[in-house]
């Protein structure tokens, strides 16, 4: 698996058709979904934003294609011989005052139990006329971090850095959230487990790491989502680049 991260000053969402599907695959699909819900019964069938394209126009911008569909849909890939769209998504880089960013385990009822990754997740299509475009996904993006780590960031202060497009298809949009020291970080977390814990909940994140290299990711316990270093190492080069170009008298 390969990741691509593209840079844009640009970025448009446009909506195009559900993916199709023929009968016997939707029967497939029920199956499957019904197994996965039996396994892990937590799972919801909520409507999801799936990738159907990815385009760079002359300008630069960059276009993204989706179509509207539900959870139920990812099924599919549990079905020999069907393929499936993947999951848009947006992911969060939180840093620390002292130069670490914050990673998270995903927890043993989420879809990825024991997997590392950034604060994030799938996309949910707007109801009604409300478009989906980039302050959606920014909002989105706000929430997750607030739901997965405890963190309230406003969405207009969180800036859009990268496009993670995937070899098989999958579309991420990457934000980077301002600084926090890492003593609120940790606080900010225990205090959100410990309330979903006494409301008979799991966290999404069962434990949270502060990584101040990409060669931190290699100690983690458990696998990691294939864009995680590439986007640890980018960050961590920005971060060095902006320092050498830094202005300011020393």
């Amino acid at each position: 698996m390969s990741v691509e991260l593209l840079e844009a000053g640009r970025l448009r969402l446009v909506e195009v058709a559900a993916p199709p599907m023929s009968a016997e695959q939707r029967a497939a699909m029920n199956r499957a979904w019904d197994e996965a819900v039996e396994a892990n019964p937590s799972f919801f069938d909520g409507p999801l934003a799936v990738c159907a394209g990815l385009d760079r126009e002359p300008s630069g911008e960059l276009v993204v294609s989706w179509s509207r569909t539900t959870y139920r849909y990812l099924a599919l890939r549990r079905v020999p011989g069907a393929t499936a769209r993947r999951s848009l998504f947006v992911s969060v880089m939180q840093p620390t005052d002292d130069g670490r960013v914050l990673v998270g385990r995903m927890s043993s009822s989420t879809a990825a139990p024991g997997h590392w990754q950034l604060p994030g997740g799938s996309i949910e299509p707007p109801t009604g006329r409300t478009p989906l475009d980039e302050a959606a996904l920014r909002r989105h993006a706000a929430v997750e971090l607030a739901e997965e780590t405890g963190i309230d960031t406003p969405a207009e202060d969180l800036t859009r850095r990268l496009v993670i497009h995937r070899s098989d298809g999958q579309i991420g949009v990457h934000y980077l959230a301002p600084s926090r020291p890492a003593s609120q970080l940790h606080e900010r977390f225990a205090a959100l487990v410990a309330e979903e814990t006494a409301q008979g909940h799991d966290p999404e994140f069962d434990r949270i790491a502060l990584i101040g290299s990409p060669a931190e990711l290699a100690d983690l316990a458990g696998p990691h989502v294939v864009y995680l270093e590439p986007l640890v190492r980018y960050h961590m080069d920005s971060r060095l680049l902006d320092g050498l170009q830094d202005p300011r008298p020393r």
